[in-house]
């Protein structure tokens, strides 16, 4: 069988497996195993696999993951998400969808100190969907609202899989956080936007709401006067965020230490709020660990797949291949996205990013795109965040409306999926004004150096 062959027979089997709801790190585990012993042989099969686990996990770098992970279960054991929809939703009043948009930015700025989709889609759900619901507004807009919303887990910095982008191509962590802001703003504007435009479009009887000013509940108090915004409960997670990123952006520490600190700071806020017991940081410290060993186990799956297929030498191939294309270097890396999204319906953004990115990128990196080799790097690595993103949200996985679908039984996922569609099309906007105006991701990293 021709290295092509094997390459395709290694990625259908590894699909096979897939639907046949085997664990995605086993399936290419397998695929890959059983690839490169039929190139190579089995003995040599058996010292790859003993020692790449110790070189994959011997890099300080990982420890990131598990931080970050820790804050987020942290948050949302601590009563943080309810904080920051309180204060939200009491800004945001009488501002017609002032309660879906409350919706979004609370998770996104759960996002910040998270770094989790699917823990912040969780998350947030259970704080605003009741409230959603008394209001009266459309149950598929709602989870769809919900849904998108988490995606800002991954999009707004501190991001899991921007911090796994950062390990695979050996890039900058800080920089690529700071590439992400702009973006991040752009998504929460961009969803902004939909709602206003959905809730205006179909009307109190489309959307939801009981009226035009009941949309985010009313603007004054029992006393006559204007509600006050309970800021006091952001304010420790307002702190801990400038704490981590000014520490980090200022010099003062690495992005570990920054992610260490970041926990205490999380700890204490969550703890000053009374939102923590003994259970609830048994909690933590479980979720963390299963999370992490779910992300560390597709790490080592993916390598060995990887080491299969770079032993077919396609991916060189690939990559000789596209140089020699008579095609513009912006039309290739529109085809990777095209890609990636695609590729999205059928995996989850982790899962994706090691199995493609040890062959994606090398052939970004060879076109000439009037970029430095950083910024190149930087300003892709974005793109990649942006892209992945879909899949969360498109079906037929779309794995944040499964999320939310799972907390809403009552609310058909067609209705979701369908409501959806106006936040996908945001998401196709942003990424193609991210691929045309590079410096939209790269302003902030010049900035910061």
């Amino acid at each position: 069988m021709t290295g092509l062959g094997l390459a395709g027979a290694m990625f259908v089997g590894m699909l096979v497996l897939m639907a046949l709801r085997v664990p995605i790190a086993a399936a290419m585990a397998l695929a890959g195993a059983l690839g490169y012993a039929a190139q190579a042989g089995g003995m040599p099969l058996a010292n790859f696999l003993n020692t790449q686990a110790f070189a994959r996990f011997a890099s300080a770098d990982l420890a990131v993951i598990p931080l970050f992970l820790l804050m987020g279960h942290l948050a949302a054991q601590g009563g943080l998400a309810q904080a920051l929809f309180s204060a939200a939703a009491a800004a945001l009043r009488g501002v017609r969808g002032g309660l879906p948009m409350a919706t979004v930015l609370a998770c996104g700025a759960f996002g910040s100190i998270c770094g989790s989709s699917v823990a912040t889609a969780a998350t947030v759900t259970q704080v605003a969907l009741p409230e959603l619901r008394r209001q009266g507004f459309a149950g598929g807009f709602s989870t769809a609202t919900l849904a998108a919303g988490g995606t800002l887990g991954i999009l707004v910095p501190p991001s899991v899989p921007l911090v796994i982008y950062a390990i695979l191509t050996e890039q900058n962590i800080a920089q690529l956080f700071a590439a992400a802001v702009l973006p991040a703003v752009l998504a929460v504007c961009g969803y902004l936007l939909v709602i206003a435009w959905v809730v205006r479009r179909a009307g109190p009887s489309g959307a939801g709401g009981r009226s035009a000013g009941a949309l985010a509940g009313p603007l004054v108090d029992g006393a006559g006067t204007r509600a006050p915004v309970p800021w006091r409960g952001v304010l420790p997670i307002a702190a801990v965020f400038l704490l981590v990123f000014g520490g980090i952006y200022g010099g003062a520490f690495t992005p570990n230490e920054g992610a260490a600190i970041g926990v205490a700071g999380t700890f204490v806020a969550a703890w000053w709020r009374g939102g923590l017991s003994r259970r609830g940081l048994l909690a933590c410290a479980t979720g963390t660990a299963g999370t992490t060993a779910m992300i560390f186990l597709i790490f080592l799956g993916a390598d060995l797949m990887n080491a299969a297929l770079a032993l077919t030498q396609v991916p060189a191939a690939l990559a000789a291949a596209v140089e020699g294309w008579a095609v513009s270097p912006w039309l290739v890396v529109a085809g990777i996205l095209a890609f990636y999204i695609v590729l999205g319906t059928v995996m989850d953004e982790l899962s994706m990013l090691l199995l493609t990115l040890p062959i994606v990128f090398p052939i970004v990196m060879g076109l000439d795109l009037g970029l430095t080799p950083r910024d190149t790097a930087v300003w892709f690595g974005v793109l990649v965040l942006m892209t992945v993103s879909f899949g969360l949200l498109a079906p037929p996985v779309g794995l944040n409306v499964y999320v939310v679908h799972g907390l809403a039984r009552d609310v058909p996922i067609g209705q979701t999926y369908r409501a959806v569609l106006p936040f996908l099309a945001a998401d196709l906007l942003r990424l193609l004004l991210l691929l045309v105006f590079p410096p939209l991701s790269l302003a902030l990293v010049r900035w910061v150096g």
